[in-house]
């Protein structure tokens, strides 16, 4: 997107007038494979449900939502408490607008010396910093874009930051963090007075333990989470965060009030209650992720290893394999990173629709 050239009466903030929106291209295709979506609607039982429970909310619309979102955050606390055999209860999570929203509550509560994340990562994170006045340090990865644990933890203690963001699975490049890492940078974080911040976005589809699992020992960790990927919930904007409870008592200082609508939270609800139909979608992507991984490599592409429901891989020209994939009616992302491409995994006829113009984009080889 083209810079805006804001009017001079405008009184814009200085540090604004340079960027750009967020966000990824929105054009019509065939396969849309940039956005990491999961593919796969929610069934007609699903929908139906949704359905009923909303007509149930309609009638009470005139009414503010549940400002404190109890019974989500309760849901939530079971659902990671399911999975991960901690136990947490509702004073342990905080749910928002979108992960978003979370991690931009957690920069206006503890941003105000700074934030360091270790790129290439997420790219709202310093968006986000920025927006809310945060100064912001990007720390640096392996050249196979794993994580240096020995060179963070000597970027923390130099820099001092009081958040540290670590993404794992890792967007753009799907790469995990093990747990015993997120530990020592935990403890780093925490000798500097700051939090670590794990962003779980798509920890689904990853085979690593959770974080989740880390929270009663290291009470400055902080786990994100969302509904967007694995629950295939992305238009109903739900992310969350599970922390020590003082943590969610901070967050609740920078709240909007009511910031999370009666509608939303009604049918997360219901997602919850499907939760098994719908991350029952999980392990197919996995598979489909890895058979997408195979044949990226048998057209010689290098593929990096990934533990979420996207691939990074390599291509020659990235803007003109791109352009001709799109001319094709395959829309995948650009992320940036020069020599690369991300695709997410989308349903059978995507992931063949993606191979074959990728394949005729290269002439059958890189």
């Amino acid at each position: 997107m083209s810079q805006h050239n804001w009017p001079q009466w405008l009184p814009l903030r200085s540090d604004l007038r340079n960027l750009s929106p967020y966000g990824a291209p929105q054009i019509p295709s065939l396969a849309r494979l940039n956005t990491n979506e999961n593919p796969y609607p929610p069934s007609a039982k699903l929908v139906s449900a949704i359905s009923k429970r909303v007509d149930e909310v309609a009638g009470t619309l005139n009414r503010y939502p549940d400002r404190d979102v109890v019974e989500l955050r309760a849901e939530l606390a079971t659902f990671l408490n399911n999975r991960s055999g901690t136990s947490m209860s509702y004073d342990n999570i905080w749910a928002a607008n979108g992960s978003n929203e979370v991690i931009q509550s957690l920069f206006l509560a503890f941003g105000g010396e700074g934030a360091l994340g270790f790129t290439p990562s997420y790219s709202m994170h310093p968006l986000i910093a920025q927006v809310t006045q945060t100064s912001w340090i990007n720390g640096n990865r392996n050249s196979d874009f794993s994580l240096n644990v020995a060179l963070a933890s000597a970027q923390i203690r130099e820099i001092k930051p009081k958040l540290v963001f670590v993404t794992t699975p890792n967007n753009p490049t799907g790469t995990s963090v093990p747990l015993s890492d997120i530990k020592e940078l935990a403890k780093v974080s925490a000798e500097v007075g700051g939090l670590l911040v794990v962003d779980e976005a798509y920890a689904e589809f990853s085979r690593e333990p959770s974080a989740i699992t880390l929270l009663n020992a290291l009470p400055n960790l902080v786990v994100i989470r969302t509904m967007s990927k694995a629950f295939a919930f992305a238009g109903a904007r739900v992310g969350y965060l599970a922390a020590d409870k003082e943590v969610i008592s901070a967050l609740q200082l920078v709240r909007l009030p009511y910031h999370l609508g009666a509608v939303t939270q009604a049918i997360a609800l219901v997602a919850l209650e499907h939760q098994s139909e719908l991350l029952a979608n999980v392990e197919i992507l996995v598979a489909d992720r890895d058979r997408l991984a195979l044949q990226l490599q048998q057209l010689g592409a290098t593929v990096i290893p990934s533990s979420a429901n996207f691939l990074l891989f390599t291509v020659p020209d990235s803007k003109q394999i791109w352009q001709s994939l799109l001319d094709q009616g395959v829309l995948i992302r650009d992320v940036g990173l020069s020599g690369y491409l991300r695709v997410t995994i989308g349903n059978a006829a995507e992931n063949e629709s993606f191979v074959m113009a990728l394949a005729k984009s290269l002439g059958g080889k890189i």
